[in-house]
């Protein structure tokens, strides 16, 4: 390979699809996230028709809610309860918009304190811990290579 050069990466400078996948595969490897025993039945919000078909659907939003508390700190319950929302489907009637599921949110909340990568922000919902910020750059580091 000549001219490339490996250049140390931050969470911002990939892809976010190309991260959150392989931040999901990080943490279903790693083994520390225990899977609830609903993840197979549950609806991720009141505007969905039926559960997720992936069966890595739990390690996938976990490590998109770790990026975003990553990229913008101070986010609660409530804010991903927005950013994972969407329309709800009324029939003949106009689509309106719905939260997703808090409990969902909460619980990769709670799992992802428990394994130390975020921690509670004492002004408000969720900030990234240093060793969470550095799990998150050696994921997105081991991304890629940067042809020059």
């Amino acid at each position: 390979m000549e001219g490339a050069i490996k250049v140390s990466k931050a969470v911002k400078d990939v892809s976010p699809h190309d991260f959150v996948k392989a931040y999901a595969s990080h943490l279903k490897r790693s083994g520390k996230m225990e899977l609830p025993h609903w993840t197979d039945i549950v609806k991720t919000g009141v505007h969905k028709e039926l559960a997720p078909y992936d069966p890595d659907w739990y390690y996938i939003r976990a490590a998109s809610i770790a990026r975003k508390v990553y990229l913008r700190g101070g986010i609660g319950v409530g804010g991903f309860r927005r950013i994972y929302g969407g329309s709800k489907r009324n029939g003949s009637r106009p689509r309106h918009f719905c939260k997703s599921s808090g409990s969902v949110a909460r619980h990769i909340l709670q799992q992802l304190q428990s394994i130390n990568i975020i921690e509670i922000d004492p002004k408000g919902g969720r900030r990234i811990t240093s060793s969470g910020q550095r799990d998150l750059d050696q994921v997105a580091g081991r991304i890629g290579v940067v042809d020059v």
